[in-house]
């Protein structure tokens, strides 16, 4: 009887092939939206974890001011100094590597050309804190970092810009005024976790960019990498409560510095994405239902149509049951090749969509699967009535219908 009443679906699919096409488009839309956000949505998620986890491994950013981003009160807050980074250093455990980070803006000029980036003033742990490997060359010496040496690494996108596909090592880059030797290039990072180009940059001597480039000793950011195992809260807390002693600070006073870990400020954006693409696939879902509702009126009209066949097999000895299932098979069909469809449009809508955005493809076969046996639900639960409608038709009145 399954078999009969499928063959019979199929058959009344096919005699009115567009109009239940057009039935279906509904579920179609639903089913590759919904999957379409939560693929590209997924993807987005990855992708900003993995540009945060760029930034360095077990980083802690201390910088100047009571709080991160515009109006964060850095303005009038004391800058730290070197010495700062070398008492975190000495007197925290837990600390893998501290570097005092000092940087601007400025035009670079080398083989004739011209290039604005922003020049960085570091040590060696910078390398170390950020995760950046040497493709080329060699890092800065211990006299370069302590007399302030003429020296720089630079970034594959100052290497693209200024020396083309010539190697860079050992030309001559002009920072303003001063000229400086290119000792090594960096291996490339691509963009970083908030749009910026990681590989954008000029790295030198803490020492020489103070001296020789802004002109004073301040120190912007101070990047503590921890080691693997580390309490993040209790680093946090030493470090605080060592900077608030060095920085002379009361205990009634508010801690003139904060410190992020890129950790947490990587779980709070994943949260964020994570969010928008339930909110997204919520949203996308809703065409699902109109979807459904567009079933249930073509299939209302399929039994007005065929008021006097269903009379016929009524009165030949079908059962209501039998009717009934028909009709409802017809639904599930319908809304499951609706959902099929659905499928293969949103896989290919997510791998042109994460190509365009740059973010990584991640299939998901738990979406995929829970959308289908969604979109057969809406089947279910909006063919049903029809389905009973037809299977209560009085034979008589149904053979009488013109």
């Amino acid at each position: 009887m399954w078999l009969n009443t499928l063959v019979l679906a199929l058959r009344s699919i096919r005699r009115n092939l567009l109009r239940s096409f057009l039935t279906i488009l509904g579920i179609v839309i639903g089913v590759s939206a919904v999957i379409t956000m939560v693929t590209v949505g997924n993807g987005a998620t990855a992708a900003v974890q993995n540009q945060i986890a760029g930034l360095g491994t077990n980083l802690l950013q201390v910088r100047p001011g009571q709080r991160m981003g515009p109006g964060g009160g850095g303005g009038g807050a004391p800058a730290f100094k070197e010495s700062d980074g070398e008492a975190i250093m000495g007197q925290v455990s837990g600390i893998l590597a501290v570097a005092p980070e000092a940087r601007t803006g400025t035009t670079l000029v080398a083989n004739g050309r011209n290039w604005n980036s922003s020049v960085i003033g570091s040590t060696n742990d910078w390398l170390v804190t950020g995760n950046w490997k040497i493709a080329d060359g060699r890092n800065f010496s211990d006299d370069e970092l302590r007399a302030g040496g003429a020296v720089c690494l630079i970034g594959q996108t100052v290497q693209r810009e200024l020396f083309g596909n010539t190697s860079a090592v050992g030309g001559q880059l002009r920072v303003k005024a001063m000229s400086c030797e290119v000792v090594g290039t960096l291996a490339s990072k691509g963009q970083g976790a908030f749009g910026n180009d990681q590989d954008d940059m000029v790295l030198m001597p803490i020492k020489t960019l103070q001296r020789r480039i802004v002109g004073h000793t301040r120190v912007n950011t101070l990047l503590v990498s921890m080691s693997d195992g580390a309490d993040a809260a209790r680093v946090t807390a030493s470090i605080t409560q060592l900077l608030r002693e060095r920085r002379k600070l009361a205990e009634t006073d508010e801690d003139n510095f904060n410190v992020l870990d890129t950790k947490q400020l990587a779980e709070t954006l994943s949260g964020t994405t994570r969010i928008m693409t339930m909110l997204l696939g919520a949203v996308a879902a809703v065409s699902l239902l109109v979807g459904g509702i567009g079933i249930m009126n073509i299939m209302l009209v399929s039994v007005t149509e065929r008021t006097r066949e269903i009379g016929l097999r009524l009165a030949i000895g079908a059962l209501e049951r039998e009717v009934l299932l028909q009709f409802l098979i017809e639904a599930v069909v319908l809304a499951a090749l609706g959902g099929l469809v659905g499928i293969v449009l949103a896989t290919g809508a997510s791998v042109a969509l994460s190509a365009v955005m740059d973010v990584p493809y991640q299939f998901n076969l738990g979406v995929n699967l829970l959308s289908f046996l969604f979109s057969a639900a809406i089947g279910v639960l909006f063919g049903y009535f029809p389905a009973r409608r037809a299977a209560r038709l009085n034979p008589i009145d149904a053979l009488r219908h013109e």
